[in-house]
Protein backbone atom coordinates (compact mmCIF):
# COMPACT_ATOMS: atom_id res chain seq x y z
CA UNK A 1 0.00 0.00 0.00
CA UNK A 2 1.36 3.40 -0.99
CA UNK A 3 2.06 5.50 2.09
CA UNK A 4 0.69 9.00 2.66
CA UNK A 5 4.23 10.31 3.14
CA UNK A 6 5.19 8.97 -0.28
CA UNK A 7 2.22 10.80 -1.80
CA UNK A 8 3.39 14.12 -0.38
CA UNK A 9 6.96 13.58 -1.55
CA UNK A 10 5.99 12.88 -5.15
CA UNK A 11 7.42 15.42 -7.57
CA UNK A 12 5.77 16.82 -10.63
CA UNK A 13 2.10 17.16 -11.53
CA UNK A 14 -0.74 15.11 -10.20
CA UNK A 15 0.02 15.38 -6.47
CA UNK A 16 -3.55 16.42 -5.61
CA UNK A 17 -4.95 13.61 -7.73
CA UNK A 18 -2.64 11.05 -6.12
CA UNK A 19 -3.45 12.31 -2.62
CA UNK A 20 -7.20 12.18 -3.23
CA UNK A 21 -6.99 8.75 -4.84
CA UNK A 22 -4.97 7.52 -1.85
CA UNK A 23 -7.71 8.73 0.53
CA UNK A 24 -10.50 7.10 -1.48
CA UNK A 25 -8.70 3.78 -1.90
CA UNK A 26 -7.12 3.49 1.55
CA UNK A 27 -9.32 5.49 3.89
CA UNK A 28 -12.60 5.02 2.06
CA UNK A 29 -15.91 6.33 3.32
CA UNK A 30 -14.87 6.85 6.94
CA UNK A 31 -11.81 8.88 6.04
CA UNK A 32 -14.03 10.95 3.76
CA UNK A 33 -16.49 11.59 6.60
CA UNK A 34 -13.64 12.70 8.86
CA UNK A 35 -12.21 15.09 6.26
CA UNK A 36 -15.59 16.72 5.61
CA UNK A 37 -16.28 17.03 9.35
CA UNK A 38 -12.86 18.55 10.04
CA UNK A 39 -12.88 20.96 7.11
CA UNK A 40 -16.31 22.38 7.91
CA UNK A 41 -15.75 23.35 11.52
CA UNK A 42 -12.32 22.58 12.98
CA UNK A 43 -9.71 25.22 12.20
CA UNK A 44 -7.12 22.45 11.90
CA UNK A 45 -8.93 21.26 8.75
CA UNK A 46 -8.58 24.35 6.56
CA UNK A 47 -5.84 22.75 4.42
CA UNK A 48 -7.91 19.66 3.53
CA UNK A 49 -9.08 19.27 -0.11
CA UNK A 50 -12.85 19.27 0.48
CA UNK A 51 -14.11 20.23 -3.00
CA UNK A 52 -11.70 17.99 -4.86
CA UNK A 53 -12.30 15.12 -2.47
CA UNK A 54 -16.10 15.30 -2.76
CA UNK A 55 -15.99 15.43 -6.55
CA UNK A 56 -13.55 12.52 -6.59
CA UNK A 57 -15.80 10.65 -4.16
CA UNK A 58 -18.59 11.04 -6.69
CA UNK A 59 -16.39 9.54 -9.37
CA UNK A 60 -15.40 6.69 -7.03
CA UNK A 61 -18.86 6.38 -5.46
CA UNK A 62 -19.41 2.84 -6.70
CA UNK A 63 -16.23 1.86 -4.85
CA UNK A 64 -17.61 3.44 -1.67
CA UNK A 65 -20.92 1.64 -2.15
CA UNK A 66 -19.15 -1.70 -2.48
CA UNK A 67 -17.24 -0.95 0.71
CA UNK A 68 -20.40 0.02 2.63
CA UNK A 69 -22.57 -2.80 1.28
CA UNK A 70 -19.85 -5.44 1.29
CA UNK A 71 -20.25 -6.08 -2.43
CA UNK A 72 -17.36 -7.65 -4.36
CA UNK A 73 -18.98 -7.72 -7.81
CA UNK A 74 -17.10 -5.54 -10.33
CA UNK A 75 -20.08 -5.22 -12.65
CA UNK A 76 -22.00 -2.04 -13.51
CA UNK A 77 -23.79 -0.44 -10.56
CA UNK A 78 -26.70 1.97 -11.02
CA UNK A 79 -27.47 4.85 -8.68
CA UNK A 80 -29.55 3.50 -5.80
CA UNK A 81 -30.18 3.19 -2.08
CA UNK A 82 -26.57 2.90 -0.91
CA UNK A 83 -25.52 5.90 -2.99
CA UNK A 84 -28.19 7.97 -1.24
CA UNK A 85 -27.10 6.66 2.18
CA UNK A 86 -23.49 7.69 1.50
CA UNK A 87 -24.53 11.18 0.40
CA UNK A 88 -26.73 11.61 3.50
CA UNK A 89 -23.88 10.47 5.76
CA UNK A 90 -21.53 13.05 4.23
CA UNK A 91 -24.18 15.79 4.50
CA UNK A 92 -24.56 14.91 8.19
CA UNK A 93 -20.78 15.12 8.67
CA UNK A 94 -20.80 18.59 7.12
CA UNK A 95 -23.70 19.76 9.29
CA UNK A 96 -22.11 18.42 12.47
CA UNK A 97 -18.75 19.95 11.58
CA UNK A 98 -20.35 23.39 11.29
CA UNK A 99 -22.18 22.93 14.58
CA UNK A 100 -18.91 22.13 16.35
CA UNK A 101 -17.28 25.17 14.74
CA UNK A 102 -20.18 27.41 15.81
CA UNK A 103 -20.03 26.07 19.38
CA UNK A 104 -16.25 26.60 19.49
CA UNK A 105 -16.58 30.21 18.29
CA UNK A 106 -19.49 30.86 20.64
CA UNK A 107 -17.48 29.68 23.66
CA UNK A 108 -14.07 31.16 22.83
CA UNK A 109 -15.22 34.45 21.27
CA UNK A 110 -12.67 37.27 20.99
CA UNK A 111 -9.93 35.16 22.56
CA UNK A 112 -9.30 33.60 19.14
CA UNK A 113 -8.32 37.00 17.70
CA UNK A 114 -5.68 37.35 20.42
CA UNK A 115 -4.23 33.89 19.82
CA UNK A 116 -0.77 33.69 18.26
CA UNK A 117 -0.28 31.98 14.93
CA UNK A 118 0.77 28.36 14.89
CA UNK A 119 1.23 25.83 12.09
CA UNK A 120 -2.42 24.78 12.46
CA UNK A 121 -3.90 28.20 13.20
CA UNK A 122 -3.52 31.35 11.12
CA UNK A 123 -5.36 34.42 12.37
CA UNK A 124 -5.48 35.87 8.86
CA UNK A 125 -7.91 33.10 7.83
CA UNK A 126 -10.19 33.98 10.73
CA UNK A 127 -10.09 37.66 9.78
CA UNK A 128 -10.93 36.86 6.16
CA UNK A 129 -13.89 34.76 7.28
CA UNK A 130 -15.05 37.60 9.55
CA UNK A 131 -14.82 40.09 6.66
CA UNK A 132 -16.75 37.66 4.45
CA UNK A 133 -19.45 37.39 7.13
CA UNK A 134 -19.73 41.18 7.35
CA UNK A 135 -20.00 41.33 3.56
CA UNK A 136 -22.68 38.67 3.07
CA UNK A 137 -24.36 38.37 6.46
CA UNK A 138 -26.26 35.23 7.38
CA UNK A 139 -25.92 33.82 3.85
CA UNK A 140 -22.20 33.41 4.59
CA UNK A 141 -22.88 30.00 6.14
CA UNK A 142 -24.42 28.85 2.85
CA UNK A 143 -21.92 30.51 0.50
CA UNK A 144 -18.89 29.48 2.54
CA UNK A 145 -19.53 25.80 1.78
CA UNK A 146 -18.24 26.43 -1.73
CA UNK A 147 -15.14 28.41 -0.68
CA UNK A 148 -11.94 26.73 0.55
CA UNK A 149 -10.63 28.04 3.91
CA UNK A 150 -13.67 30.29 4.34
CA UNK A 151 -15.91 27.25 4.95
CA UNK A 152 -13.68 26.18 7.83
CA UNK A 153 -13.73 29.51 9.66
CA UNK A 154 -17.21 30.82 8.77
CA UNK A 155 -19.10 28.77 11.41
CA UNK A 156 -16.51 29.79 14.02
CA UNK A 157 -17.09 33.45 13.16
CA UNK A 158 -20.87 32.88 13.26
CA UNK A 159 -20.45 31.62 16.82
CA UNK A 160 -18.23 34.55 17.77
CA UNK A 161 -20.78 37.12 16.57
CA UNK A 162 -23.58 35.12 18.26
CA UNK A 163 -25.54 34.46 15.06
CA UNK A 164 -29.05 33.21 15.87
CA UNK A 165 -29.10 29.44 16.18
CA UNK A 166 -32.25 28.87 14.03
CA UNK A 167 -30.76 30.92 11.15
CA UNK A 168 -27.41 29.18 11.53
CA UNK A 169 -28.96 25.70 11.47
CA UNK A 170 -31.09 26.58 8.42
CA UNK A 171 -28.19 27.89 6.31
CA UNK A 172 -25.92 25.14 7.62
CA UNK A 173 -28.26 22.37 6.44
CA UNK A 174 -29.10 24.12 3.16
CA UNK A 175 -25.46 24.76 2.37
CA UNK A 176 -24.41 21.23 3.29
CA UNK A 177 -27.10 19.66 1.10
CA UNK A 178 -26.25 21.84 -1.92
CA UNK A 179 -22.48 21.52 -1.54
CA UNK A 180 -22.32 17.76 -1.02
CA UNK A 181 -24.96 16.81 -3.60
CA UNK A 182 -23.66 19.13 -6.32
CA UNK A 183 -20.08 17.90 -5.96
CA UNK A 184 -20.80 14.19 -5.51
CA UNK A 185 -23.64 13.84 -7.98
CA UNK A 186 -21.70 15.93 -10.47
CA UNK A 187 -18.75 13.57 -10.19
CA UNK A 188 -20.87 10.41 -10.27
CA UNK A 189 -23.06 11.25 -13.27
CA UNK A 190 -20.25 12.88 -15.25
CA UNK A 191 -18.13 9.75 -14.75
CA UNK A 192 -21.07 7.53 -15.79
CA UNK A 193 -21.78 9.61 -18.90
CA UNK A 194 -18.14 9.82 -20.00
CA UNK A 195 -17.63 6.07 -19.57
CA UNK A 196 -20.77 5.27 -21.55
CA UNK A 197 -20.21 7.90 -24.26
CA UNK A 198 -16.45 7.87 -24.75
CA UNK A 199 -15.27 4.67 -23.07
CA UNK A 200 -12.70 6.13 -20.68
CA UNK A 201 -12.64 6.98 -16.97
CA UNK A 202 -12.33 10.35 -15.28
CA UNK A 203 -10.37 8.75 -12.44
CA UNK A 204 -7.16 9.67 -14.26
CA UNK A 205 -8.17 13.32 -14.67
CA UNK A 206 -9.51 14.25 -11.22
CA UNK A 207 -7.02 17.03 -10.57
CA UNK A 208 -7.65 18.99 -13.77
CA UNK A 209 -11.44 18.69 -13.51
CA UNK A 210 -11.69 19.73 -9.88
CA UNK A 211 -9.30 22.67 -10.26
CA UNK A 212 -11.43 24.03 -13.10
CA UNK A 213 -14.61 23.63 -11.05
CA UNK A 214 -13.11 25.30 -7.98
CA UNK A 215 -11.76 28.21 -10.04
CA UNK A 216 -15.09 28.80 -11.79
CA UNK A 217 -17.13 28.74 -8.57
CA UNK A 218 -14.77 30.63 -6.25
CA UNK A 219 -12.70 33.16 -8.20
CA UNK A 220 -15.40 35.87 -8.57
CA UNK A 221 -16.20 35.91 -4.86
CA UNK A 222 -12.59 35.59 -3.75
CA UNK A 223 -11.56 38.43 -6.05
CA UNK A 224 -14.23 40.71 -4.64
CA UNK A 225 -13.36 39.79 -1.08
CA UNK A 226 -9.56 39.97 -1.21
CA UNK A 227 -8.63 42.22 -4.15
CA UNK A 228 -11.47 44.67 -4.74
CA UNK A 229 -10.77 48.12 -3.39
CA UNK A 230 -12.54 48.94 -0.17
CA UNK A 231 -13.51 52.44 0.89
CA UNK A 232 -11.14 53.96 3.39
CA UNK A 233 -12.94 55.00 6.56
CA UNK A 234 -11.08 57.80 8.36
CA UNK A 235 -10.57 57.35 12.10
CA UNK A 236 -12.74 59.50 14.34
CA UNK A 237 -11.22 62.84 15.33
CA UNK A 238 -12.37 65.86 17.24
CA UNK A 239 -12.99 67.66 13.95
CA UNK A 240 -15.45 64.94 12.92
CA UNK A 241 -17.55 65.29 16.05
CA UNK A 242 -20.59 67.46 15.68
CA UNK A 243 -20.94 70.19 18.26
Amino acid sequence: MESLLHIYLLEGGGMIQRFITWIIENGGLYFLLFVVFAETGLFVGFFLPGDSLLFAAGIFMNNLVKELAGVTDDGHMSFGFYHIVIILMIILASVLGNIVGYWFGYKTGPLLFERKDTWIFKKKHLIRARDFYHEYGKATIFLAKFLPIIRTFAPIVAGIVKMGKPQFIFYNILGSVCWVTSMMLGGFFLQTWVERKFGFSLKDHIEAITIVIVLITTLPVLYKLFFAKKPVVPPPTDNNVNP
